[in-house]
């Protein structure tokens, strides 16, 4: 590390208090000694216990749901089914400006994945309830279903959604689209035309501790939400406009998450629980066991995503062409809003003067997707930097190199007509590359962000 360099980190750490210096978490004192209290930690006096019956099929019409032997289980207390529902329909996207909202809080008339929600017993001990669940006799027509994302593009693909296509209708359209400078010409310009396709699986979130909460009924009439949901006032949001009730109504008490990465802002165990509290008057505790938090709880989606690269002898990339699936499963949850943040991020932090982007949002059999750690963005930087790579390989030129050469700077206009003004590519480059012992040649290290033609 040069002189400078240690000079400069040697001053952050006189003058900052957090940044290059060792804080301790607020919170690892607790957890290292066990001292930390969790949602299943928490319990009260008369607590019931509610569990889901889930549909054991991936697409199916609903018959009939018997739920007569479920009530004999000693322990047995109600069932909930979505007539109980004021508001049978997820709100999480509306918050945003983002519709339609279509996925039901407990099933109607059909169910669009296994383990989806039909009904959900309550009862005076966990293991009654999950004895009732067992019980219950579901009476399912089966469909055809489909798995694949271009499959279920196909017009001979089962129909998922009401407005009869399998993708989200972005303003009109069947996808994000992004369209800048003539594709098709660059293409025609180019010295190397590079392919791929990248694919990313869905990614389970495997929290320390699964979804849950608590539900209290209080004297005053407000009902208190213990629970580990990563979005606090979203989720108390979300909840009252379900429940159709004031949002003064409730208290959600938050804490310590258990973990998340952002599967737990789905906001799926609260409202159904603060239902149970009030249809009982009692307290009311919804957990995932290990097994739903695994099958059903919502994964980072699934990418699949076709790239055509117009690129020139000195490494200039003048053509980027990308066609991309996300995988949103059964409902919309976040994929929609994740699938806009990708096509803003699929060209990657990179000039390039022809970009062609067609970003789907798609519908399948699985279980629903959500946010997950820079969703969109994470799987489109994935898949750019792998191919920058293979773009190095194909001409015969330093990987490092390619990217300074085509590295976006202030001034610069993004695909999504944005202009930079805030790029620092260049600067880590050359400081991942000093940290790491990597020897620049001096025509890259005179490269900067503030000015391309000096550059």
């Amino acid at each position: 590390m040069s002189e400078v360099a240690s000079e400069v980190i040697r001053e952050m750490k006189r003058e900052f208090k957090v940044v290059g210096k060792s804080v301790p978490r607020r919170d690892g004192i607790g957890h290292v000694t066990g001292k930390t209290v969790y949602v299943d930690d928490i319990s009260f006096p008369g607590m019931l216990h509610l569990k889901m019956v889930r549909s054991p099929i991936h697409h199916g019409i609903i018959r009939n749901v018997d739920f007569s032997e479920a009530e004999k289980v000693p322990g047995f207390v109600r069932v909930l089914t979505h007539r109980d529902v004021p508001k049978n329909i997820y709100t999480i996207l509306c918050l945003i400006g983002v519709g339609p909202d279509e996925e039901p809080v407990l099933a109607v008339d059909r169910v669009l994945y296994k383990g989806e929600p039909i009904a959900a017993i309550v009862a005076e001990t966990e293991e009654a309830a999950m004895e009732a669940v067992s019980r219950v006799k579901l009476d399912l027509e089966e469909l055809p279903a489909v798995f694949d994302v271009e499959e279920a593009l196909k017009p001979d693909a089962p129909i998922l959604k009401p407005w009869g296509t399998n993708y989200f209708i972005y303003e009109g359209h069947h996808c994000r689209r992004v369209r800048f400078g003539d594709v098709e010409k660059g293409f025609a310009q180019a010295d190397y035309i590079i392919e791929e396709v990248y694919n990313t699986s869905p990614i389970e979130h495997a929290p320390t501790e699964t979804t849950a909460c608590v539900a209290k009924p209080e004297p005053d009439g407000r009902y208190t939400v213990y629970t580990n949901t990563q979005a606090l006032f979203f989720t108390m949001d979300n909840t009252a406009l379900i429940l159709q009730v004031p949002f003064s109504k409730l208290h959600f008490v938050g804490g310590t998450v258990g973990g998340g990465f952002g599967g737990k802002v789905d906001v799926i165990t609260e409202p159904i629980a603060t239902l149970a509290a009030m249809k009982t008057g009692r307290p009311v505790k919804f957990k995932y066991t290990r097994e739903e938090e695994m099958r059903v709880s919502s994964t980072r989606s699934a990418w699949r995503m076709y790239f055509k690269d117009g690129v020139m002898k000195d490494g200039r990339i003048i053509a980027r062409k990308v066609i991309s699936y996300a995988d949103s499963g059964a409902y919309n949850r976040h994929t929609p809003y994740a699938v806009t943040k990708h096509a803003a991020n699929i060209a990657g932090p990179y000039t390039i003067p022809n970009v062609y982007i067609d970003a789907y949002c798609v519908y399948t059999n699985r279980q629903p997707a959500s946010a997950m750690r820079g969703f969109g963005v994470t799987p489109a930087s994935f898949a750019v930097e792998c191919q920058m790579d293979k773009i190095a390989e194909t001409i015969g030129m330093d990987p490092w190199e390619i990217r300074f050469i085509n590295a976006y700077r202030n001034g610069d206009m993004r695909p999504h007509q944005k202009v930079v003004e805030d790029a620092t590519l260049i600067e880590v480059m050359k400081a991942a590359a000093e940290l790491v012992g990597h020897k620049l040649p001096e025509h890259l290290l005179k490269m900067h962000s503030w000015d391309r033609e000096k550059a």
